[in-house]
């Protein structure tokens, strides 16, 4: 089997698995179950200055899709399209051949909420931009696209400041498309504590790819997939043998 199958055939297994974490996470609960009493609004206090402005407290009361966004509207183009001007995090080449993706999840009954992402998102480094969602971009070039980005797990995945006041979702995805404006490992290096530090805010937890407890040995093991990767990509091309 050539090396272009076996890289297709892996694509496959990772979307496959990014579809059903998806569908396991935008499963609406049962009754009874999650529920949870509406938040007291919070005071100006509390919101982070720079998006006092974004969030529209007199946005409209309908909540969160029911249904889980899909590969396309993570990864394709938009479900809605982004406002005007809001192009920061867009990828230079849709193409790409590797996946690399984080979860974080509110802890059993909860819930997390949109004003609170926002919030962790500014205070982790992320800005808002393309597709409605979040993005860590490079400083010296943001021209570059994103060093990777956040989206909502429930459809259509972006984050609509005119309704983030009443967004309510049971996990946020982080993910990371290679190539990347820097290299794959710097890049994971870059999520992976963006991801804990915003766990932490937010007082969920981080998951795997296949929304297990993300432990040291999975840590190390995608080390690992990425410095081969940055090898491979970093190896000059294979000359063809000379005829005699």
């Amino acid at each position: 089997m050539s090396e272009v199958w076996l890289l297709r055939i892996g694509i496959l297994v990772a979307g496959l698995l990014l579809v059903a974490a998806i569908y396991f996470f935008g499963r609406p609960s049962k009754p009874g179950q999650g529920t949870r009493k509406p938040r007291e609004p919070q005071g100006d206090a509390r919101r982070e200055p720079t998006f006092s402005e974004r969030l529209d407290a007199g946005g409209a009361d309908a909540g969160v899709a029911d249904e889980p966004i899909s590969q396309t509207d993570m990864f394709g183009e938009p479900a809605r399209p982004a406002a005007a001007g809001a192009e920061a995090g867009r990828r230079v080449s849709e193409e790409f051949d590797k996946i690399v993706t984080l979860y974080l999840a509110a802890r059993a009954g909860e819930k997390l909420h949109g004003p609170d992402i926002v919030v962790a998102a500014e205070k982790a480094g992320l800005v808002y931009g393309y597709m409605g969602v979040f993005h860590r971009l490079d400083e010296h070039h943001p021209e570059r696209g994103p060093v990777f980005s956040v989206a909502n797990i429930m459809k259509p995945g972006s984050f609509d400041m005119a309704d983030i006041q009443s967004l309510q979702t049971p996990a946020i995805a982080f993910f990371l498309t290679l190539p990347a404006p820097v290299p794959a490992l710097d890049a994971w290096e870059a999520m992976l504590p963006t991801a804990q530090r915003m766990a932490e805010l937010l007082d969920g937890v981080v998951l795997d790819e296949q929304r297990n407890a993300l432990g040291r040995q999975r840590v190390a093991h995608i080390r690992d997939e990425l410095r081969a990767y940055d090898r491979q990509r970093e190896a000059p091309p294979l000359s063809k043998p000379g005829r005699w």
